[in-house]
């Protein structure tokens, strides 16, 4: 494989991984700090692609240029509160309500919560049912440099991912309440013994594993152009199989997994013969192998129970 394939691929691969890791880091916040697995989340990354989309049209016509900064940052900001508003609305009407009982009825009822949102996207929204072309953010020309081609969305995606995933580090290790986020998931009768409100905490959890949720599905339109109703289903389980690998509850780890399953499908694609074919399948597979060898995951710690 010539080196500037190499260079074209890993591009790609960092692209797709950044996507899956900001949708894992959502599954692994969830799990860490309220103990929920969350198969909603996927339709937050649906609704963020739709959201950037009806935004964009909405801001044009409202007579901001596309293409200019301010732009962008205005649909990055709907994208976010999207998100933001779903996870409340989701910690209000779901988790709240289904906390005590158990885990595999709020997993049910989670599923059945995606199931309502991807079905009235598919109805109210005007030919929904049909991909939908996303409009184009930015005007600036793709980067060449030996014979490899760089889309100027991929470089912006990569930026905004590390841009992202910086202040998520900041604001869980550096701040107090990023403190009360980490004392929660590590014992949660302590937390509320030492005067930490864990029902805020939950909410601003799901709120900002959402709104990251909801800038991936953005990202994925600008990579792709094209969006669907039914998308969410099959990023949820990619972010999904990338926060097990790396280690449900371990932010670091969610961000590896989901970098090395984008790595992985590249190279999947470009060397296996026919290998678009075998590319969703990788993600099962992973999943599997890692709970038979490594149930913890490559950054999970074992649980020990006392007897």
């Amino acid at each position: 494989m010539a080196g500037e394939v190499i260079v074209q691929q890993f591009f790609n691969a960092l692209s797709l991984g950044i996507m899956y890791a900001l949708i894992a880091v959502g599954f692994t916040l969830f799990f860490g700090v309220i103990e929920v697995v969350n198969f909603a989340h996927g339709e937050v990354f649906m609704l963020g692609a739709f959201a950037a989309m009806i935004g964009g049209g909405v801001f044009a016509a409202a007579g901001f240029t596309p293409g200019t900064v301010l732009f962008v940052l205005l649909v990055l900001a709907v994208v976010l509160i999207t998100g933001a508003l779903f996870g409340a609305a989701l910690e209000k009407f779901i988790v709240r309500p289904m906390r005590g009982t158990p885990d595999i009825m709020t997993l049910l009822i989670t599923l059945g919560a995606s199931i309502v949102v991807r079905e009235a996207v598919m109805l109210f929204v005007p030919n929904g049912r049909n991909p939908q072309p996303f409009p184009q953010l930015i005007f600036m020309n793709s980067l060449t440099a030996g014979g490899v081609l760089i889309k100027a969305e991929t470089l912006l995606c990569i930026c905004l991912s590390a841009l992202l995933i910086s202040g998520m580090y900041y604001f869980i290790e550096k701040t107090v309440f990023g403190r009360y986020i980490r004392a929660t998931a590590q014992d949660r009768e302590a937390a509320m013994m030492m005067g930490v409100n864990v029902k805020l905490v939950f909410v601003v959890t799901l709120v900002l594993g959402s709104a990251l949720g909801a800038v991936a599905g953005l990202m994925n339109g600008m990579a792709y152009g094209i969006i669907k109703f039914n998308m969410g289903f099959a990023a949820s389980i990619k972010g999904f199989a990338s926060a097990v690998v790396g280690g449900l509850g371990n932010i670091y780890g969610a961000i590896v997994g989901g970098l090395l399953l984008g790595f992985l499908e590249i190279l999947v694609v470009s060397v296996v013969p026919d290998g678009s074919s075998y590319q969703d399948l990788i993600s099962f597979l992973i999943v599997i192998i890692c709970l038979v060898f490594r149930p913890a995951g490559l950054f999970g710690e074992r649980a020990y129970e006392k007897v």
